[in-house]
């Protein structure tokens, strides 16, 4: 066999094997189609869609009592979510995932981790929990919880951004297992680590916040999520806390009862 048949012959293998692999690579899949709201459930007087996005609006003549959400039909364990999102207002509001309808605590309440959309860059893209733990990593931060819920600061994702949240920003959300990852328009601004069984959310809902306080507006487009193979849970002996790891002051654990109700639904 002459060398250029060989040099074919593996150019071609190469190629069908690269076909292959892309092929098994899981897509991206819209979950919003751009003109409606279907497949999404909340408060028709909060939300609608506006110039090709979901349009959360609040007003000081109706003050919200709670932060409501709209919700996905749908439920996420391992996964890759990308949004475009803008605020527009004095008040913040957040993406909502492996979270729980919390239907006793109010219409269309969600509690869970949340990738905060808020007009402090500290906050901004951070860790929240919702009904939860709060603030579990804020921008910029790498994050171990230990067994017992308390925070642990093992490094920095860099410095923090600083954006124009009233325009067009792209929010990324990577969680397989216990390990989170937050980005903000390509770059990682926070990444954590949940050991915390008692706290911590394995599976659950997507949702979308509008906050009680000032009038507000927040929009979201080109909503995108991947679904990544189950598994990956880190133990604390794979993804041990450093010794030069700094503790976050004071805790805020969720009852082990709890725990065990958010991931039985």
């Amino acid at each position: 066999m002459h060398l250029c048949q060989l040099i074919v012959i593996s150019i071609f293998l190469v190629s069908s094997s690269s076909v292959r692999l892309m092929a098994d690579e899981p897509a991206f899949e819209r979950i919003f189609d751009g003109q409606s709201l279907r497949g999404w459930s909340g408060e028709a007087e909060l939300w609608s869609v506006q110039d090709g996005a979901i349009t959360g609006v609040t007003t000081d003549d109706a003050p919200l009592e709670y932060n409501k959400f709209l919700i996905w039909d749908g439920e996420v364990e391992n996964f890759h979510l990308r949004a475009k999102v803008r605020l527009v207002g004095k008040s913040n509001s957040g993406i909502q995932y492996r979270s729980v309808h919390l239907k006793d605590a109010g219409e269309y309440v969600v509690g869970g981790y949340q990738c905060d959309i808020h007009p402090q860059p500290e906050n901004n893209g951070m860790l929240y929990h919702e009904r939860g733990r709060g603030i579990v990593a804020k921008h910029g931060q790498k994050v171990i919880v230990d067994e017992a819920g308390d925070k642990w600061v093992t490094g920095t994702t860099g410095p923090v951004q600083k954006i124009q949240l009233d325009e067009w920003n792209t929010y990324e959300i990577i969680a397989t297992g216990n390990r989170l990852i937050h980005k903000l328009n390509g770059s990682t601004c926070a990444e954590i680590i949940d050991h915390h069984e008692a706290g911590r959310l394995l599976k659950g809902l997507i949702a979308f916040q509008v906050h009680r306080g000032p009038a507000m507006q927040v929009q979201a487009k080109d909503i995108e999520l991947k679904r990544l193979p189950a598994g990956g849970v880190l133990s604390l002996a794979e993804a041990p806390i450093p010794d030069d790891a700094q503790k976050v002051p004071g805790r805020t654990a969720r009852p082990r009862k709890k725990r065990a109700q958010s991931e039985s639904k």
